[in-house]
């Protein structure tokens, strides 16, 4: 670790009085509202999208980085725009099919302490940075009418988590969530079943929310064929 980098540390970690705390808190307020209103503003007017979710660290070689921008250019040529956490590897991938689709390629970047540079992919007009995780989710569950999930870490799991439990507790409206890769999802597939499901702590009926395929033809007719039977609208 570097000495900057150990320096932002101890600065983060530095003792605050109480009084501190609060005045920190209540100003913090407004800079959430703005990212807020920001959001909304510039996302309100883009129209349908899909996000696309994946690790930062796929390579360009990586056959799942591949994947990722075959999608997204097959679903932006349908209409859709691609929203992305705006940062490298898949991400990457999925702003660049849409980018050379022609389609519009949405990132909603996140300041993090050691710095995720915005990927090149993205329209200039379409990148929002956001400092707050939870500011920058709401944006992914309101603006988002697909989510396609490739492999990825802790990260990727979170937002998929996070939107099951919003369709399964109907806080959001039912949106196609589309696993890619079959063989990387099986383990946490099959877990789910023998654990969850025999100990009661889920339903059958839950496992319909997840659609789980291999290829990106597959992944855009489940988003497609979605759509036929269902209008699209505002998610919440």
């Amino acid at each position: 670790m570097s000495i900057k980098e150990d320096d932002k540390i101890r600065k983060a970690f530095k003792v605050k009085n109480w009084n501190e705390i609060k005045t920190y808190d209540s100003w913090q307020i407004f800079k959430v509202l703005s990212e807020f209103v920001e959001g909304f503003e510039k996302l309100g007017r883009i129209g349908p999208c899909v996000s696309v979710f994946g690790s930062a660290r796929a390579k360009l070689n990586d056959k799942h980085y591949k994947l990722a921008e075959e999608i997204a250019y097959l679903l932006a040529k349908k209409g859709f725009g691609i929203i992305t956490g705006g940062g490298s590897g898949i991400m990457e991938a999925a702003n660049k099919g849409a980018h050379f689709s022609g389609g519009k390629s949405v990132g909603l970047n996140i300041n993090l302490p050691f710095e995720q540079v915005a990927n090149s992919f993205i329209d200039p007009d379409k990148l929002i940075d956001f400092d707050h995780f939870y500011v920058r989710k709401v944006m992914f569950m309101k603006y988002s009418q697909g989510y396609i999930v490739l492999p990825g870490g802790f990260g990727t799991l979170d937002e998929l988590f996070e939107a099951i439990t919003l369709i399964q507790t109907a806080k959001l409206v039912h949106l196609p969530i589309v696993m890619v890769d079959k063989e990387y999802w099986a383990g946490l597939i099959d877990w789910i079943k023998k654990k969850l499901l025999i100990e009661e702590k889920i339903s059958i009926e839950d496992l319909d929310i997840i659609t789980i395929v291999d290829s990106a033809e597959e992944a855009v007719t489940v988003v497609e064929e979605f759509y036929k039977k269902y209008a699209l609208k505002p998610n919440f």
